[in-house]
């Protein structure tokens, strides 16, 4: 299990507008790895590890023929101990594996499982199936034995069956391993009929002529609605990439404070803040003050045991004269909710939330 616990911080959550995957680094291959429908419709996503750290993730190589992509990190910490991808264990029926990842972007999991069938057909590849849990959130995750050798990647899982999972195998890998010298800063396309690279924008394949589709070589746009509220997480400072959580969801931390942004009701813009948990004395102080202090547009407000800071507004707001005025509240709560969790703890003996970060490495 020490095994286990040293590749922890070598995976990661994917975050994307789209929603959420996990990959992992191979110090052997220098990239992380992870599905291509993980990162579909980006060019650049960010990772995150246990202690909330993000990273701003460039995708440089993709394959959607075999659902696989790789991943380039500028100033990504390398881990101590990744999976090992270099190993010559074959997989067998009834052999133990374990799939590391994030189901449903919860915490870091770990679920245990059995081979049911080392190479299932499924169309005109292969693929490991195992009796494994793997919900949506772990693909792209390592599913590896009790030594730490990589044996595939989570692809997918059959929405209507249970105990039933698939994971491209570390042969299938291997094959586009062997191109990573290959590649340069920006995307590469690994053709879904013949394998041969792309590297420029086209329409189809020069090597064997099959349809390519161009929109492979861009970014999804964002929404409109969406451009304004990354209008808001930009005069923070902050990467929107960084912050983007999921479809018109966005999450990011102000210094010890993590910031919430998500569409409520289909009517509803909502911003807000968990900032302290209620200590056990002080009570009394601490309700008076969220009665009596004002915050503006903003509430402070209680609920689950956790003091919130919080702002809401009809999303029609955001297309009227009060545009600017949104927009500015949206940053000034996020620099509000950094301050005030700060005083919740020195005057109040509050504890800071469980999803505050305790500190930037």
């Amino acid at each position: 299990m020490n095994t286990i616990q040293n590749l922890e911080n070598s995976v990661y959550k994917i975050n994307t507008a789209f929603g959420s995957g996990t990959g992992f680094y191979s110090a052997q291959d220098k990239v992380i790895i992870t599905n291509f429908h993980v990162v579909s419709g980006s060019l650049s996503v960010s990772i995150e590890d246990g202690l909330k750290n993000r990273y701003l993730a460039k995708i440089i190589y993709a394959n959607p023929g075999k659902d696989i992509a790789f991943l380039k990190v500028e100033s990504l910490p390398i881990p101590i101990q990744t999976v090992n991808t270099n190993h010559a264990t074959a997989v067998s029926t009834r052999d133990k594996l374990l799939v590391l990842g994030f189901p449903y972007g919860m915490p870091f999991t770990v679920t245990e499982g059995t081979v049911s069938n080392p190479k299932q057909a499924i169309g005109s590849s292969d693929y490991i199936q195992t009796d494994a849990a793997i919900n949506p959130g772990n693909s792209g995750g390592p599913v590896i034995n009790e030594k730490g050798e990589l044996l595939g990647i989570v692809t997918a899982k059959f929405s209507d069956a249970d105990n039933m999972g698939f994971a491209i195998p570390i042969e299938t890998i291997r094959e586009e391993f062997d191109i990573i010298d290959q590649l340069l800063d920006e995307l590469t396309i690994g053709c879904p009929s013949c394998n041969s690279l792309i590297q420029e924008k086209t329409s189809y394949c020069p090597n064997c002529g099959n349809d390519i589709e161009e929109s492979l070589f861009q970014e999804s746009l964002p929404s409109d609605f969406s451009v304004k509220v990354e209008k808001a997480i930009q005069t923070l400072g902050i990467d929107p990439v960084l912050a983007r959580t999921g479809s018109e969801y966005w999450k990011f931390h102000l210094g010890s404070a993590e910031i919430r942004m998500f569409v409520y009701d289909n009517n509803y813009l909502f911003a807000t803040s968990p900032l302290n948990e209620l200590p056990r004395k002080n009570l009394a102080e601490i309700y008076e003050y969220i009665m009596r202090t004002d915050t503006g547009e903003h509430r402070l407000s209680i609920s689950d045991n956790q003091v919130f800071l919080s702002y809401r507004i009809h999303i029609s707001d955001l297309y009227s004269e009060y545009e600017d005025h949104v927009i500015k509240n949206l940053a000034h709560l996020a620099e509000k909710a950094d301050e005030l969790d700060n005083r919740f703890v020195g005057d109040f003996g509050a504890n800071m939330s469980k999803f505050s970060k305790q500190h930037d490495t």
